[in-house]
Parts: C-alpha cells; structure tokens; sequence
C-alpha cells in the first residue's frame, strides 16, 4: 500500500491522524519549531535535528520536521503552541513563558547553577520535579534537558562589577535578570535571542545577556566591544529544554512513543557531551573577531549575587506562590 503522510499541524488534526496511523504503512510528520539557527553548529538546533534522525531511524511511522530559525513559529509563539498542541515540538528556553507561568523564572535566577555539574545533577531533583510538573499541566512534556551557561557583552565597556552596567540598555531574557539589572542601574529591553542582532545593531540595545551558543550563532560579535565570559564564576544559566505537546505525544501509539523518549535520551546524551564546549568556542570566537574577553572575579560574582538576593530572589520568594520553597530546592542540590 502506498505510504500516506498526514501533517499533524492543529489539535483538531490528532484524531485524524491517529486514523491514519491504524492503515498500514501510514506515516505521521510532526513539526518541530525553534528559533536558533539551523546548520550553522547552534547545539539547540542539532538536538532537534538529532531527535529527528533517531525518530526516523526507528521506523515506526513518524518523522519529525525541523523548522529553525523561528520560520514556522516566531520564538515567543511557542509556548503557547506547543501547549494547545497547535506545534507538536520545540526547543524551548522555558523562561519566556513565565509570564503564563511565573515559577519558570527559577530557570533563569542568577547565580542559581553555577556550573554544568550542578546542572545536570539539578536535572534529578526534586526542583526540576515540580517544573516538570507545571510543563506537563500546561501541556506540554519535557523530552530532552538543557542547561546552557551565557555571558554578557556590551558595545561600551567591560561589564563586571554591578556598577558597570549603570546607565545601560540591556537585554537579560527573563523577568529575575532584569530585576537585578535594574536594581543596578541598567535600563532593560525585553527580546528574544533571535533578535537581539538587531537591537544591538539600531542601537536600541547597548548591552545583551544570552548564552554562549547565542553569543556565536547570531553573530554578536559584529557589535560587541566586550565579552564577559562565564569562566569559573558564572552567573547566568538558562534551562532550555526539547519539549513535546502532551496532546500530540498522547495520540501516538507505543512504538511511536518510545521512540521520541529514546531520540530525547540520545539528543540528551549528546548536550551533556558537548555543551562545555561552548563557552570556549564562544571566547575563542570573540577574540578572532577583535573583542575583548574577560571574566568575572569572585568577588565581581559575590556583589551580583547579593543584589540578586535584595531584587530578583526576594521579589520571587513574595510574589510566586511556593516560590521561596521551590528556590530552598535548588539550593539544596549540591
């Protein structure tokens, strides 16, 4: 019988497709979306594209299409997307929900992972449990973990101390960042990674936080006078994870299901692997193009975590409900 192919696009299309999946031989497509670039090395990009290849291998009637660069769905659309099972996946930086869902700024709390290490080991903890748990009432799944660590770099300067970003227009990603940069004088403008290119080059920004992967494959170095890489006292970690629509993920049969978890693990296995690379590649990509690099001391990195306790932290613990309970929970990952 010849194949037939059924593009599960809208919720409305599931049941369809799950019909189609009883035929024999019938081949179900899931979009995949994200805004990173594609086939220029970008880590996110090559997990999805790894989830995609593991999938098709498998051959149990499911492909995955990989759609990058925000071309089928712009960055902040994701969320929103995946949930209501409008996309079937996206690798996701989780905090640019957490005006839906304000706990998902714990993902992105200064100075809260520090390290790959503690990253990964955060990923089994009681923590990442009660995240995990507002992804999938959401709907949504996580199928690969990500930590990625990021860096600042500015078209005026040096930023190090919390001093040295006064009077700047910055970009930082999420709702914890920004609350520290403003208690240290900066001003804030809010943007995905994917355009914050533009910012820099317009001028609307002066300064951007992103991480390493970012920093390289949108080019940033075009506008940046100085980088501040993470090195041993980094500040910024930022969780983006693989995720699935639990609706879509529902739909498909056994097979098809192990499977996606099986690409997940693999796509996982891989980050771990290859993730601490980056911030190297980064520094090194950054002094070819002429930028200064350098690294926080720790005492640079101990008066930013202070203001972070006196801003974002505080702010998190009285405004999200649980939230001081949820920070107790990563601070005791060790």
């Amino acid at each position: 019988m010849q194949k037939i192919k059924k593009v599960l696009k809208i919720s409305g299309l599931v049941a369809a497709a799950c019909l189609i999946g009883g035929v024999a031989g019938a081949q179900t497509i899931l979009k995949a979306s994200h805004q990173f670039p594609g086939g220029k090395g970008d880590i996110r990009d090559e997990m999805v594209q790894i989830i995609a290849r593991e999938v098709t291998a498998a051959n149990v009637g499911l492909e995955v299409q990989v759609y990058p660069g925000a071309s089928l769905y712009k960055a902040n659309d994701q969320w929103n997307a995946v949930t209501r099972g409008l996309l079937d996946m996206t690798s996701f930086p989780l905090d640019y929900a957490s005006g839906r869902h304000p706990e998902f700024s714990a993902t992105l709390m200064p100075g809260l992972v520090g390290n790959f290490d503690r990253a990964k080991r955060l990923n089994d903890s009681e923590f990442m449990t009660d995240i995990k748990k507002v992804i999938e009432n959401a709907g949504a799944l996580v199928i690969s973990d990500a930590w990625l660590s990021g860096a600042f770099a500015s078209k005026k300067g040096c930023i190090t101390t919390p001093d040295t970003v006064k009077g700047q227009v910055i970009r930082a990603a999420g709702p914890a960042f920004e609350q520290m940069l403003v208690a240290a004088g900066a001003s804030i403008s809010s943007m995905p990674s994917s355009e914050i290119y533009t910012g820099m080059q317009t001028g609307v920004l002066d300064a951007a936080n992103t991480s390493s992967a970012s920093f390289v494959s949108f080019r940033l170095y075009e506008h940046a006078k100085c980088l501040t890489a993470p090195g041993e006292n980094a500040l910024w970690f930022m969780y983006e994870p693989v995720l699935i629509s639990k609706k879509v993920f529902d739909s498909l049969n056994a097979d098809q299901q192990n499977a996606i978890r099986a690409a997940g693990e693999k796509a996982e296995a891989f980050f771990n692997e290859e993730v601490r690379k980056g911030d190297q590649i980064m520094i090194d990509t950054y002094k070819k193009a002429g930028v200064e690099v350098v690294e926080m001391s720790k005492a640079d990195y101990d008066a930013w975590l202070e203001l972070a306790k006196q801003s974002s932290y505080k702010e998190f613990a009285e405004k999200v409900p649980g939230g001081d309970k949820l920070i107790e929970k990563a601070l005791a990952v060790q």
